[in-house]
């Protein structure tokens, strides 16, 4: 049997998770910053103190949520797209991941990071710079992702995978703003021709 200190941890570490889990599910609706404790305790049977004494500070707490968040998003989006072969396959997975992750009914509000964008664009702190690191990231990946297809010989020697992966970016973007705001039924197709028309300008 572990020692009772191992167990106390191996305890503690799993509230804390269970925390930040059901913390991103509210954050996903409300916001990060629309987070309440009190109900955050309330809804996991604990008391605010308690709750409160796993994290220190509401702002830790909404750290932990963006870290979880990120952990999702690489597993559903990116880790699946890096099994895809190399070139443009790699880009249309990566592409179609980013769509089911908007779609996602488990997530609410949609995308957190996106969420965040606006929520945290003007106010400075850790909680911004963790949402522009995720973003740097993000942007980061799918230039490398375009890159690859360059390399590749799938895309044009002269393509600019900077800019490719911003326009990308704002496919996702719109598609994100006609399913979850406009509750476009035809927000699928116009994602995927506005992609198809990329592809054919890339190639």
């Amino acid at each position: 049997m572990a020692p009772l200190s191992e167990r106390q941890s191996s305890k503690g570490e799993a509230t804390r998770a269970r925390i930040v889990q059901r913390a991103l599910e509210l954050a996903a609706r409300v916001g990060l910053e629309g987070i309440s404790i009190g109900e955050l305790a309330q809804d996991l049977g604990l008391s605010k103190s308690g709750l409160f004494a796993h994290f220190g500070s509401k702002e830790q707490l909404q750290l932990d949520v963006l870290d979880l968040a990120a952990e999702l998003f690489r597993a559903s989006v990116f880790d699946p797209a890096l099994r895809a072969q190399r070139g443009e396959a790699k880009v249309v997975r990566l592409f179609e991941n980013l769509l089911a992750w908007v779609h996602d009914r488990g997530q609410p509000g949609g995308c957190i990071f996106l969420a965040g964008a606006f929520e945290w664009d003007d106010v400075p702190g850790p909680v911004r710079q963790r949402v522009v690191e995720w973003f740097e990231k993000f942007n980061a990946a799918v230039a490398r992702a375009a890159r690859g297809a360059v390399e590749a010989g799938a895309f044009r020697a002269d393509l600019d995978p900077e800019l490719f992966a911003s326009e990308l970016h704002g496919v996702v973007l719109k598609y994100h703003l006609e399913l979850r705001l406009l509750r476009n039924g035809k927000a699928s197709s116009l994602a995927r021709r506005a992609f198809e028309r990329l592809l054919a300008d890339a190639r």
